[in-house]
């Protein structure tokens, strides 16, 4: 991995390889300005005095950890083709762990002390109504995630010259997995247009139970989570006697393939 260069007044420079920092410090021209992670800082070398390569960071976000890497961009032209070549050089590695389930359990742990307390025979005034929200307010476990990569962010800008940042973006799209050929506007349009699941597949099975085809005035049963094509509506009392089968497994009439859950 590198090792963050820094200048003589403390500015990012190029990082370096671990051999090149060593000789620099057996030399004397780099003094140790941190130990984790590994920087040096040059005494007889200015930021204006150096050249600086593009380097970009990117981000790969997760509920758990956080990805940091730091890479080096090149471009170049191919004398044969003329075309433009892109190589891109992997300078540090870097994983944030976030403290979500930590703080959760911080504030259950928390509202338990709280409830308690309330349940003491002495007047406590009502405080309810001074406790809003303020706008873009998030949960704590979340804000905790927000703050932590912002500051990781800002730490690697400070010890390397950061030109680019790049984050990854991932969403998943389940409807080509039961149409392969949907394209365009068509994701749009599916079939809960204008509706939601529930009131969906009550209508789908015209108010009946799957498993008994009754006719029920309310649907209690358990609401599972996923799509259209996956879910069957039946009763509490239905889907309990099932045990562990599937609707899928029971051969009924009239599913969808793939029917998984029900959904009451």
């Amino acid at each position: 991995m590198a090792v963050f260069v820094l200048d003589k007044r403390k500015r990012p420079l190029m990082p370096c390889s671990e051999k090149r920092a060593r000789r620099l410090l057996e030399r004397g021209r780099a003094r140790v300005h941190r130990r984790v992670p590994f920087t040096i800082r040059l005494v007889d070398r200015l930021q204006e005095d150096s050249t600086l390569q593009p380097v970009r960071l990117k981000l790969d976000p997760g509920s758990k950890t956080t990805g940091l890497a730091l890479v080096r961009e090149q471009e170049r032209v191919d004398s044969t083709t003329g075309e433009i070549l892109r190589t891109i050089t992997t300078l540090m590695l870097r994983e944030l762990k976030h403290r979500g389930p930590a703080i959760r359990d911080a504030l259950a742990r928390r509202r338990a002390f709280r409830r308690r307390r309330r349940g003491t025979p002495r007047y406590r005034p009502a405080r309810f109504h001074n406790r809003t929200k303020p706008q873009g307010w998030l949960s704590p476990s979340l804000q905790h995630r927000v703050d932590t990569t912002m500051a990781g962010v800002t730490r690697l800008c400070h010890w390397a010259p950061v030109t680019a940042l790049s984050q990854e973006l991932v969403r998943f799209d389940m409807q080509p997995m039961h149409n392969p050929e949907i394209s365009g506007s068509e994701s749009q349009q599916g079939t809960l247009r204008g509706c939601e699941v529930r009131e969906y597949l009550l209508e789908q099975g015209g108010r009946q139970c799957a498993y008994c085809g009754a006719e029920h005035t309310g649907f209690s049963g358990r609401t599972g989570m996923g799509n259209s094509w996956t879910q069957i509506a039946s009763t509490e009392k239905e889907d309990a006697g099932m045990g562990q089968a599937t609707p899928a497994s029971l051969s009924l009439p009239g599913l969808n393939t793939g029917v998984s859950r029900a959904i009451g």
